[in-house]
């Protein structure tokens, strides 16, 4: 299987049209014909039925503007649940847990040190914390915002010491953070691909075209899918989230979308507040700018390189059809 399935996006948009005129049932049973729908959520509609999670969210713990206080008053108003998932800290994730009035996934979102993100849901805190002391931390960067130095292979095979979920969010997007770009071969995909337990198919922060090659992956991979806002703003949570028909507690939610039991639904925040959003985010790597400038430096090299090579190929193979055709008249 390629990964690089630009006729296939024709095909997800005729699939989510007709996944939004379906009715929505209270059901166990979630098929794969209906499990990503790109349309805002109805939360107190959902939340009357399902479990309801927002599984992508960041604090001022990394590079988001809520507490973990402001983002707790605001999913508790939601009625939903939430897996707070900071860049390389799990400070915000341990602190909203100890509110036993929301439903909290532990999770961390992880930046290997090619610069791609990886998502890792456990479930138990203990078990984050472990994780986070013996294998993150003594692997830190200059700061949350930093790469860490395991590859991507070393960091999937450590998180698998623990019980949970592994997840690449944003497989696709603009930049090297998601892991569906040039640093990576084919090969080196498939083998990453099968490592891990899924893929995030909307973010609500991506742009459309990534998000609809997101879904067609998650989608042809037919692993576990997620969904999350990736909010770094308290008024983004809840525009991307994923639910499932079970228990109102952790194990049973990691269970269903193990199990892909879930579903996702949600759309991608509009042009002004997604530049709004990116302009904090810059700020608060500023810090960590020769880091970034280094690795777009070697994402955009490697992409040129890429692109130039397909050139390449396809005059050449166009000249040699032409040539051939020559020879077929010429002999006959």
């Amino acid at each position: 299987m390629g990964f690089k399935e630009h006729k296939t996006v024709f095909f997800v948009k005729k699939m989510v049209r007709a996944q939004n005129k379906t009715k929505d049932k209270k059901s166990k049973d979630m098929n794969n014909t209906n499990r990503i729908m790109f349309k805002k959520p109805d939360l107190p509609e959902l939340t009357r039925h399902y479990t309801v999670v927002d599984m992508h969210v960041h604090t001022h713990y990394s590079d988001g503007l809520g507490s973990v206080e402001e983002i707790a008053h605001r999913v508790r108003e939601a009625g939903i649940g939430i897996a707070i998932t900071d860049h390389n800290d799990i400070r915000g994730a341990v602190e909203i847990h100890k509110d036993t009035s929301i439903l909290s996934i532990p999770g961390i979102e992880i930046t290997s040190k090619e610069g791609a993100h990886l998502l890792v849901y456990l479930y138990d805190i203990e078990s984050l914390e472990r994780f986070y002391e013996n294998e993150i931390r003594p692997n830190m960067g200059n700061n949350v915002m930093s790469s860490i130095s395991l590859k991507m292979e070393e960091v999937i095979e450590r998180a698998r010491a623990f019980k949970g979920i592994i997840i690449f969010p944003h497989p696709y997007c603009a930049a090297y953070t998601g892991i569906c770009n040039t640093l990576f071969s084919e090969e080196r995909l498939r083998r990453l691909f099968d490592m891990v337990d899924g893929v995030e198919v909307i973010n609500s922060q991506n742009l459309k075209k990534w998000n609809l090659r997101s879904a067609v992956l998650g989608f042809n991979l037919d692993k576990s899918i997620t969904g999350g806002s990736d909010a770094h703003r308290l008024s983004h949570i809840g525009k991307v989230v994923s639910y499932a028909f079970c228990e109102n507690n952790c194990e049973a939610f990691l269970d269903a979308v193990k199990n892909k039991q879930n579903k996702v639904i949600g759309k991608e925040i509009d042009i002004l507040k997604k530049l709004t959003s990116t302009s904090f985010k810059l700020k608060a790597n500023f810090k960590n700018y020769p880091d970034i400038v280094e690795k777009n430096f070697k994402y955009s090299y490697t992409a040129i390189n890429s692109k130039s090579k397909k050139l390449r190929d396809d005059i050449k193979s166009s000249i040699n059809g032409r040539i051939g055709n020559n020879r077929k008249r010429r002999d006959g």
